[in-house]
C-alpha cells in the first residue's frame, strides 16, 4: 500500500530489451541523480533502484512490468525520469 509521499508507475520493458548489464546500468543511473527512496519491483520480488547488484538480480526479462515506486521530495520527478529511461531502451 501506498503512503500519501510515494508515487508510483508501472512500465513494462521493451520488446527484446532484458533488465541485463547496459539497461540495467542506466536506469541506475537516473534513479541516483534523485534524493528519493525508489524501488523497482518484479512479479513480486523488490530491488533498490540504486543498487546495480539488486536490480539485476531481479532478472527483469523484455515485456516484463516493472513497478517503479519512490517517496520522498523528488518522488513524483524520479518516478516519471525512470519511466522515460525504460522506454528509451534500445
Amino acid at each position: 500500500m501506498l503512503t500519501s509521499s510515494e508515487v508510483e508507475r508501472v512500465v513494462t520493458l521493451p520488446s527484446g530489451i532484458d533488465l541485463h548489464a547496459r539497461p540495467a546500468a542506466q536506469l541506475v543511473r537516473t534513479a541516483v541523480g534523485f534524493s528519493a527512496e525508489i524501488a523497482v519491483a518484479v512479479n513480486g520480488r523488490k530491488a533498490n533502484a540504486k543498487s546495480l547488484i539488486a536490480v539485476l538480480a531481479l532478472g527483469a526479462t523484455a515485456g516484463t512490468p516493472l513497478r517503479l515506486t519512490a517517496s520522498g521530495e523528488d518522488a513524483a520527478v524520479a518516478v516519471d525520469a525512470l519511466g522515460e529511461c525504460v522506454a528509451a531502451f534500445e
